[in-house]
């Protein structure tokens, strides 16, 4: 059984991000080194390293993609770093912005046991505090909502807040500056036509916001 180390998991990891960005084809180095911040060079010793352990399927200048088991252990490392967060938000106070980099410490702990009752602990949620799903037991990631990013809607729609696109601590900051969290609700009262621009409503708040903000806020409709 191949050994499995904070740094493979967090290649793994990665590359499952990158996949669902990049579907259908094989996974740059670039994109992985951009990403993680390390050298391309450095990404190309490990897809080699990685493919050895049956993680990676890997071809020069092709890309690399997840194996089956490679897969596995990314999805298994994801619903480690979303049951934290959610676990940092709900039972310690944490932010939405603060919660990411102590995740990654998090999401490395080895035992099955404790991360099942950590899930039954916090009831099972099924998206954490950023509305990513989590992956479950059995590795299955599963998402039937119905969303849309707020600036693709129209004027007078209302909807929940249920995800964002950019999930930077930067940008979630900024969301609780407006007063915008997960779930809340929100109502289109003006769109400009120059710059994309919007008003919505916060309870009976009128707040501003440019398209970049709107594109990076999902929503399901009410």
């Amino acid at each position: 059984m191949a050994i499995i180390n904070q740094t493979i998991e967090n290649y793994l990891k990665c590359m499952y991000s990158l996949s669902n960005k990049e579907s259908g084809k094989g996974i740059s180095t670039n994109a992985i080194a951009e990403k993680l911040q390390t050298k391309a060079s450095s990404v190309t010793d490990m897809l080699k390293k990685l493919s050895r352990k049956g993680l990676v399927d890997y071809k020069k200048y092709h890309g690399a993609s997840l194996t089956e088991n490679g897969s596995k252990i990314a999805l298994s490392t994801l619903r480690k770093h979303r049951l934290w967060e959610v676990f940092l938000v709900n039972e310690l106070d944490f932010a939405w912005n603060e919660v990411h980099e102590i995740a990654e410490q998090l999401e490395h702990i080895e035992s099955e046991d404790l991360v099942n009752r950590l899930e039954a602990y916090l009831g099972h949620p099924k998206f954490d505090p950023h509305g990513d799903p989590i992956p479950d037991a059995d590795g299955k990631l599963i998402d039937d909502r119905s969303m849309k990013r707020l600036h693709a809607s129209e004027v007078g729609t209302k909807g929940k807040v249920v995800g964002v696109v950019d999930s930077s601590d930067n940008f979630l900051a900024h969301l609780g500056h407006l007063g915008i969290n997960l779930g809340t609700e929100i109502s289109i009262s003006d769109k400009a036509d120059y710059d994309g621009s919007m008003t919505i409503s916060l309870n009976e708040e009128r707040v501003n916001i440019s398209e970049s903000t709107a594109k990076n806020i999902l929503i399901e409709q009410l």
